[in-house]
């Protein structure tokens, strides 16, 4: 599902991209985001070509998840152009969350 691609900023991700992003904030300890995990490879697959999604682990970026305040996991965020315009707690269903971000996007 998945590309690992390195950046030198989150926010040098955000804005090279032509796709909205939608972001997963996640750890490795949440049961709820392996779950979530599962059905963003669904999501993947229905949205491909219209949105990209990352994947944040918490743990190793604390001051992201504080600046975007990161209360629950998992916690999905929208970004388009760069700006967050909607954010998501805990697990949703594939066809909610498909129909979700097609309305936003």
């Amino acid at each position: 599902m998945a590309i690992q691609k390195q950046f030198s900023s989150f926010e040098e991700m955000l804005t090279s991209s032509d796709l909205p992003v939608l972001v997963d904030f996640y750890a490795d300890w949440c049961g709820p985001c392996k779950i979530m995990s599962q059905i963003l490879e669904q999501v993947n697959a229905q949205l491909q070509g219209k949105i990209k999604i990352a994947k944040i682990d918490t743990e190793k970026y604390p001051q992201l998840a504080s600046q975007y305040q990161i209360y629950a996991l998992p916690t999905l965020i929208l970004f388009k152009n760069g700006e967050p315009i909607d954010k998501i707690e805990g697990v949703m269903q594939t066809s909610d969350l498909v129909r979700r971000v097609l309305s936003l996007i």
